[in-house]
């Protein structure tokens, strides 16, 4: 995947904001100096761009720093360690807490960098054609066994736009070791934006899984730790809180190319490219998510996201059900679940023939055909399926139209599990965190009539 695409992008208050996936990022350093900036004023002279204000820069061992200790111990030293019943070099039970995770589990994050050969056009068209050239990028993973596996995001593997051959090469390279190790793709699962991969040859004694927590008991609130690699500074640390618990946002990649909207836990620990599948842990160590995306306004703007103090994590509970299947895959594609039908209308888009929902229609056309205002046309379902075992209806006949077809007769689903459903990807958030054995409450209409169809996940549905 392009390192500096922004990823999906959202209006809020007339604000275009990316969701930016964090993979790679330019490697140049800022001095963290304390500043104040005056507030920015709207160019509306020409392009609307904001103009910097004036910057004022204040060193961090400043004498207006009311808490810092005075070199010669004059009066007025009021805040002083001693002062405030601390002794020199004391800490806070909530520091300390931080340097343990850190310093017990840093060693299990891994820096992974990866090369891609991608096409270089020849601007004058000559000599041949075009060239190839070398597509570099940096992101995070983290042990999860003692087998080696280690577990990251899809985007950070993917290669240039993400697709399912990945990168050409991928190496990592772990704490406090100077040298990268190959390593190969286990299992993929581009909806979920997870990767599972191994290092070959690694020693065995520089494996330290981290352990799983429970990412359903998360509370807002609690403490935030992310590890990774921002802008490739390998091994670095941040902290904060975990800001929401269930918030909803396109993640990973369909074959529409729409992201599949999943719960996300979202948090103000500084999240920037390249910590990309690096660990969100908890007060105790443990992992409570993967760091994949940032909400970044800067992004649309340079190309490159950055932290506005928003950032997301995958929940760690869905790669723990997703894990085994993953090991399993031999290199392959892991996708989420699917109960066995086809979407009846289909519409002629740039990127050929797209299944949609009947929003893409307009409204002559819906009461043309007695159709609901939004919902997902069911036009075939496939024998031994779970919608075949649950009695779904697929299409009797098919109407043509200028610029697509649409199955007509069969079942039309408007919700599942309570949540409106008017595309594919509506379906596919309703299924994606289901294991074998679960199942998804559908309602449908049938004749103009609303049904509620309960559809139970078998093996089939993970095939």
């Amino acid at each position: 995947m392009n390192a500096k695409a922004t990823a999906t992008a959202l209006l809020l208050g007339g604000l275009a904001v990316g969701l930016a996936g964090c993979d790679t990022g330019s490697r140049q350093t800022t001095a963290q100096t304390t500043t104040q900036t005056a507030p920015a004023q709207a160019d509306s002279a020409q392009t609307g761009a904001a103009q910097t204000g004036a910057t004022q820069t204040t060193s961090a061992n400043s004498t207006d720093n009311p808490v810092a200790p005075s070199a010669t111990g004059s009066a007025g030293n009021s805040a002083a360690p001693d002062a405030l019943g601390l002794k020199a070099g004391a800490r806070l039970q909530y520091e300390q807490n931080t340097i343990d995770v850190v310093q017990r589990f840093e060693p299990g994050l891994v820096y992974i960098s990866t090369e891609q050969q991608v096409a270089a056009q020849d601007p004058f068209g000559m000599m041949g054609g075009g060239s190839s050239q070398v597509q570099q990028g940096v992101g995070s993973g983290f042990f999860v066994n003692d087998a080696g596996d280690i577990l990251t995001n899809f985007h950070v593997v993917a290669g240039e736009g993400g697709g399912s051959g990945g990168a050409s090469k991928i190496s990592i390279r772990v704490m406090n070791q100077d040298k990268t190790v190959a390593a190969k793709v286990i299992g993929y699962a581009p909806q979920y934006d997870l990767a599972l991969i191994r290092a070959e040859g690694l020693d065995k004694s520089l494996i330290r899984p981290i352990p799983l927590g429970n990412s359903d008991s998360l509370k807002v609130g609690q403490k935030a730790i992310a590890m990774g690699a921002p802008f490739g500074l390998d091994f670095s640390v941040s902290q904060g809180i975990v800001s929401s618990t269930a918030r909803q946002i396109p993640i990973g990649f369909s074959g529409g190319g729409e992201g599949i909207t999943q719960k996300a836990i979202q948090t103000d620990a500084a999240i920037n490219p390249g910590n990309s599948g690096g660990p969100l842990l908890n007060s105790a160590g443990e992992v409570i998510g993967i760091n994949t995306q940032i909400l970044s306004p800067s992004g649309q703007s340079s190309g490159v996201g950055q932290s506005a103090g928003v950032g997301f994590a995958i929940p760690i509970n869905a790669a723990k059900n997703l894990l085994p299947r993953l090991q399993a895959a031999k290199g392959g594609m892991v996708t989420l679940p699917r109960i066995g039908i086809s979407v009846g209308l289909v519409v002629q888009g740039q990127r050929g023939q797209m299944a949609v929902g009947l929003g893409a229609l307009t409204s002559q056309g819906k009461q043309q055909l007695k159709l609901p205002d939004s919902g997902l046309v069911v036009g075939q379902v496939q024998p031994g399926t779970p919608a075949a075992a649950a009695g779904l209806k697929g299409g009797t006949r098919e109407q043509q139209f200028r610029g697509g077809v649409i199955s007509l007769g069969g079942d039309v689903i408007v919700a599942a599990d309570g949540q409106p459903v008017d595309a594919l990807e509506d379906l596919q958030a309703a299924l994606i965190n289901k294991k074998q054995g679960d199942t998804v409450d559908l309602t449908v209409l049938r004749g103009g009539q609303k049904q509620e169809v309960k559809v139970t996940l078998d093996a089939s549905a993970f095939q």
